[in-house]
C-alpha cells in the first residue's frame, strides 16, 4: 500500500510539474504575442530571450499584465530590469 501511494504522490508531483511549464510556456508566449502586436517585438529581439528564461510564472503574470499597460517598449523594460 505505501508503494502505491508513493507512486501515486510521485505522479501528482509529475503532473503537477507538467501543468507549471505549461502555464509557463503559456504566458511567455502571451508576453511575447502582446509586445509584437503592441510594438512590433521581433523573436529576435534581446528582449524575446530574457522573457523567455524566466522561471517564475507568478513574475511572467505580473509582466503579461505590464506588457498589456506600458506606454513603450522601454518601459517595459524598465519593469523587467526592476
Amino acid at each position: 500500500m505505501d508503494a502505491i501511494m508513493r507512486e501515486s504522490s510521485f505522479a501528482q508531483y509529475i503532473k503537477q510539474q507538467g501543468i507549471e511549464q505549461g502555464g509557463r510556456q503559456c504566458a511567455i508566449e502571451d508576453i511575447l504575442e502582446v509586445l509584437e502586436i503592441r510594438f512590433d517585438l521581433s523573436e529576435a529581439h534581446p528582449l524575446s530571450s530574457r522573457i523567455a528564461a524566466i522561471d517564475d510564472l507568478q513574475r511572467l503574470k505580473q509582466l503579461l499584465r505590464s506588457a498589456v499597460q506600458v506606454s513603450s517598449l522601454e518601459a517595459f523594460e524598465q519593469v523587467l530590469d526592476a
